[in-house]
């Protein structure tokens, strides 16, 4: 109940009630509702700012969910940098190595993208530095694979390249040596056996009876079977790519044609004493880029280190040929 309040009247020596006006109750209103609303305000902004609502909470679970994500990309991208980089390691320091490719550099492998700002559309976020940088660093590393990948594919092309090279080079003796009398002169000077006058040999003659089996010395094309090459009588030339031809000569009879295509091992003629040739014998020659080498280097392919090591002391004697 409101109270009521009198004041003291001198002329009618008794007391009155003190009557408010209009005007001043509506201004004692008009202040307490403009201190309600003001409270209430300073209430609502400190909740807003102390005190999270649901959704404001909801939300933020989501963004500390999406932090730890991030997190969790950025370790599964460290550890896929982490064996993408060994395995680069082996490509340069190994595998193109061996294959005598240049390795690639690591400017290449980690090139960024130039040009416009492609993580534009990450900015103006709360994360957007973690979100953009994690983008980048995936597009880093998708760009090495496909590096890494092409490599790879150079790589298993160089092998096959390699393997062909390999199958090709004359890297086997072209008679057995179960069939073979013996080495009967190697490559250097040695003694014309009709004018007895010291001069080049260019082959390696391995004697041998009329009809012993001769093999291909490495994969290639029969480029001739004929007689027409003075002194080496009947005679097979195989052209194994790369530079290399290996020449067969003094034969009895062929078991090839031109243009076929031979493996290493593949029978192509038998041994005889055609031409210019003292007794049966196969006269074997090496061709490297035109040049005649030494036949001894290339029989690793089916000679062990103590038979070639016979045979290379047998063909280091100056002695008579037999062609």
């Amino acid at each position: 109940m409101a109270k009521v309040k009198y004041y003291y009247d001198s002329e009618t020596l008794s007391y009155r009630k003190i009557k408010r006006k209009k005007a001043t109750t509506l201004k004692y209103a008009a202040v307490f509702l403009t201190a309600a609303a003001l409270f209430a305000f300073l209430m609502v902004f400190i909740a807003s700012q102390y005190i999270e609502s649901p959704k404001e909470r909801q939300m933020a679970r989501e963004l500390q969910n999406m932090e730890l994500q991030y997190e969790l990309l950025n370790k599964r991208t460290d550890d896929a940098f982490a064996a993408l980089e060994n395995v680069e390691e082996r490509d340069n320091a190994i595998y193109r190595l061996y294959f005598e490719a240049n390795p690639i550099p690591t400017e290449q492998r980690r090139a960024g993208f130039g040009g416009i700002n492609r993580y534009k559309k990450y900015e103006g976020f709360d994360n957007s530095k973690l979100i953009a940088e994690s983008n980048k660093r995936l597009d880093i590393l998708e760009k090495a694979v496909v590096v890494q990948s092409k490599s790879l594919d150079e790589i298993a092309k160089l092998a096959e390249d390699k393997e062909k090279f390999l199958e090709a080079i004359p890297a086997i003796q072209p008679i057995s040596n179960e069939n073979m009398t013996r080495m009967a002169s190697g490559y250097g000077y040695r003694t014309d056996p009709f004018t007895k006058v010291r001069k080049f040999h260019y082959g390696m003659d391995f004697t041998a009876p009329r009809g012993t089996p001769i093999y291909a010395s490495g994969d290639g094309v029969i480029t001739r079977a004929d007689s027409q090459s003075t002194g080496y009588g009947n005679h097979i030339r195989i052209d194994h790519g790369y530079g290399y031809i290996s020449l067969y000569a003094h034969l009895y009879k062929y078991n090839v044609k031109v243009n076929q295509r031979v493996k290493r091992g593949d029978l192509i003629g038998f041994v005889g004493s055609t031409g210019r040739s003292e007794a049966p014998h196969l006269h074997y020659e090496v061709f490297k880029d035109g040049e005649r080498i030494n036949p001894i280097n290339f029989y690793y392919g089916n000679l062990s280190a103590e038979e070639y090591d016979i045979l290379l002391k047998k063909a280091s004697l100056e002695n008579q040929s037999l062609d």
